[in-house]
């Protein structure tokens, strides 16, 4: 594996509804086979439960709740010597976020409501 050039980021477009990229990464890692349409649908679905069951705009419940997932901190392992130990190190920005949303995802998909719109809606 080169060291040489790092991996240039991708752009992506924001989500139609909102025009939030967070959103639309979120539903990026919600699609399965590049079944767009149905994240969106699976996503739009649960914002509209949470805005009726909140009372609340959706998108800036969505952002409340990756703030809250979202580590500060993570663990590394460091070699010293013949000792691995486990050193606390802040986590950046980017991975914050992407672990956040992967979280959220995994807890809806582990939920035992029928839909997944009412297991996003309810994470």
């Amino acid at each position: 594996m080169s060291r040489r050039h790092r991996a240039e980021k991708r752009e992506i477009n924001p989500d139609p509804k909102f025009g939030d990229l967070v959103l639309s990464k979120f539903m990026n890692n919600l699609m399965y086979e590049g079944k767009k349409s149905v994240a969106e649908g699976i996503v739009y679905g649960a914002f509209d439960k949470i805005e009726a069951k909140a009372k609340q705009d959706p998108l800036q419940v969505f952002h409340e709740a990756l703030g809250n997932v979202a580590p500060a901190i993570e663990v590394r392992s460091r070699r010293v010597g013949g000792a691995t130990y486990q050193v606390p190190v802040e986590v950046r920005a980017e991975r914050r976020q992407a672990l956040a949303i992967r979280w959220i995802i995994s807890a809806a998909r582990n939920r035992n409501e029928t839909t997944m719109v009412d297991r996003l809606s309810g994470e």
